[in-house]
């Protein structure tokens, strides 16, 4: 089905709550097989609410709410619902004796304004609340739906599988919806749609779509999406698109779906039975803590050295280029944090975060370092922006390099023997 959502909450117009329902609505109906067609957002006002309602109704099978169902006086869903739906509210008495079963059995007096989450729109069916006490509503309205769940996100989380019976009940033959995403670095996002140009031409009219999805430190994804009858049908749509793409992008894409840069580190560095180590300069641990958040990382990753200072550098790392922000101060960063920390795999970075230029460089001008054994290399990279996003940026780069690197990859470093 094509499902509209609509979210209810002054709040959130303000600015003062995130809407994480929407997209957990929109991510269980795709998963089901529905098309989320519209998304809106409304104020607790009964005139807009209304609006939203029919509008989604109008452009969609059916509408999914979330908010304005609490005991208050803004909490006005259920009005506009019945207002929308042609039909009256009534008090559904089990709700009502739920409702104050919840207040008895935590010792506290039940206000008289909680009755008012009693009040259900007649011919609605009502999904039992089992973690607050709004309860959620499907009403029928002519051939269409309207669902309503609370605001309250582990509240809406829950009655989501019901929402979807109930849907599946209307409509049984939904078909099935899916995506893949494939993540990629090292291509900016007009590049990359003028490569994949010829794809979206090629996939016009068909089931199948592409689309773009920019997320800074996470590089730009490409996400696939196909429907079907038959679920290994649609799976077999992915995972060909997905071999058309990977041949057209090629190790651009470093991941898929929740892949990041230091999942795929960490896999190519247990595959090798290997340890590493890092040296960070204008990135300030950052490396580290990205790697540290793999689970398991103590089994390969050995530690880090934040050498700040060029004091460090020479004096713990064993650098002897006078310049810091060089090609031979990030090789022999590298050399030095595996030496130092007994490890197969030094990393290192070393540049100039900015605000002011270093050593007559830019800001943004990063040099970045990989050793394996007593073999080395480093590669500079230019990176715009402001200071933090020129580290976090380096970051991602540092990872992507050594992903390459020890894949083997042409992009990746040609590494040079240097003597201990």
């Amino acid at each position: 089905m094509d499902v509209c959502i609509v979210s209810i909450g002054t709040e959130l117009l303000l600015g003062q709550i995130t809407d994480t329902n929407a997209r957990l609505l929109a991510e269980r109906l795709a998963s089901a097989g529905h098309t989320s067609r519209l998304r809106v957002t409304v104020g607790d006002n009964h005139a807009q609410i209304v609006w939203a309602l029919a509008e989604g109704l109008a452009r969609a099978d059916a509408v999914i709410t979330t908010g304005g169902l609490g005991p208050t006086q803004d909490d006005i869903t259920r009005e506009a619902v019945a207002a929308v739906a042609g039909v009256p509210l009534e008090r559904d008495e089990r709700v009502a004796a739920r409702i104050e079963a919840i207040f008895r059995d935590r010792g506290r007096p039940m206000p008289e304004n909680n009755y008012r989450q009693a009040l259900v729109p007649r011919g609605a069916q009502v999904i039992e609340q089992r973690k607050g006490t709004a309860p959620g509503l499907v009403v029928p309205v002519g051939s269409k739906l309207i669902a309503c769940v609370p605001g309250v996100p582990y509240e809406a989380e829950d009655m989501v599988d019901e929402v979807l019976a109930a849907f599946a009940a209307h409509d049984p033959s939904p078909g099935v919806l899916a995506s893949r995403v494939l993540r990629t670095w090292g291509l900016g996002e007009s590049r990359l749609a003028e490569l994949v140009a010829p794809r979206f031409d090629a996939l016009w009219g068909t089931p199948t779509t592409l689309a773009f999805l920019a997320s800074g430190i996470e590089g730009i994804k490409v996400r696939i999406t196909t429907r079907g009858s038959d679920p290994d049908g649609v799976r077999a749509t992915l995972d060909a698109e997905e071999r058309t793409l990977r041949a057209i992008l090629g190790d651009y894409v470093f991941g898929v779906d929740d892949d990041s840069l230091e999942r795929v580190v960490a896999r190519a560095v247990t595959g090798r039975q290997a340890r590493v180590a890092v040296a960070e300069s204008l990135t300030g641990g950052m490396l580290a803590s990205r790697l540290v958040s793999v689970p398991g990382a103590s089994a390969w990753f050995r530690g880090g050295v934040v050498a700040y200072d060029s004091a460090i550098k020479h004096e713990v790392l064993g650098v002897r280029a006078e310049r810091v922000v060089s090609e031979a101060a990030a090789v022999e960063m590298a050399l030095g944090a595996a030496r130092v920390l007994g490890a197969d795999i030094g990393v290192a970075t070393t540049g100039v975060a900015g605000p002011d230029p270093l050593e007559g460089e830019p800001p943004g001008t990063v040099w970045i370092g990989v050793a394996i054994g007593q073999r080395a290399a480093a590669r500079q990279v230019r990176l715009l922006g402001d200071r933090e996003r020129v580290r976090t940026y380096a970051v991602a780069s540092a990872l992507d390099l050594v992903r390459l690197t020890l894949e083997g990859s042409p992009r990746g470093l040609s590494l040079e023997e240097h003597s201990a």
